[in-house]
Formats: C-alpha cells, structure tokens, sequence
C-alpha cells in the first residue's frame, strides 16, 4: 500500500490490524440501514474524507476502489466518524442502487440467521 496524505491528527487515532487496515461499515445515512463492509488504509480513508466517494483497499486484488467506478452503485459520503477506539471507522453514505458485489440492496439481505436464544 503506498503512503498516505491522511492528517496526521486523524491518522494518530486510528489503530489497525497488523495489514495496516481497519474495517468500514457502510451506512445509509437517512435510514441507518448496514450497507456493507470494506477495509481502508490511511490513503484510502485519506480519499473518501477529500473526494466525498467512498474509497476501500481491495484485500483480494491489493489495489483501492471506489464504490461504484465500475457497478455504478456510487457512495456519496455524508459523513465519517471513528469508533470510541479508533479501530474501526463508519462511513455515511447516499448509496445509489445496490451495495453489495451480489446485487443485493445490502451484503446482509441474503442470509439472515435464526436466533433462537431468549431475550
């Protein structure tokens, strides 16, 4: 991963794993609906805070995206915030058309498990 132009104040807070990232719950800003889960590192995080677009660091290709360059499904950021550790980061987005990879509205819709403990 290339270095980053993340402030430095914003990027002493963050804690990541040992890949150097942090995990990024998507959420639809107006309805609180769980969009889905990406990683960014510092340069990633660093583009969704200066080009209102959601940006991710790939895992699997090792290279970043921006939601929606290629599916057309665009994240408008509407805001960020850290988490009270610093170890995970939720991005609030105005996501046009599906989320997840699969089509779906959100990478939750598909397999919703039984709970069948008592409350």
């Amino acid at each position: 991963m290339p270095g980053s132009s993340l402030d430095p104040a914003i990027a002493d807070r963050l804690k990541r794993g040992a890949d150097g990232l942090v995990p990024a719950v998507a959420q639809q800003h107006d309805t609180g609906e769980v969009l889905m889960l990406g990683w960014m590192d510092d340069e990633a995080l660093h583009r969704t805070l200066t080009t209102g677009r959601a940006t991710y660091w790939s895992r699997s290709r090792a290279e970043y995206w921006v939601k929606g360059d290629t599916s057309g499904n665009v994240q408008r950021v509407v805001s960020v915030a850290l988490d009270c550790d610093g170890d995970t980061v939720l991005v609030r987005v105005d996501q046009t058309g599906a989320a997840c990879h699969t089509g779906d509205r959100t990478c939750f819709d598909a397999d919703p498990l039984p709970v069948t403990g008592a409350g």
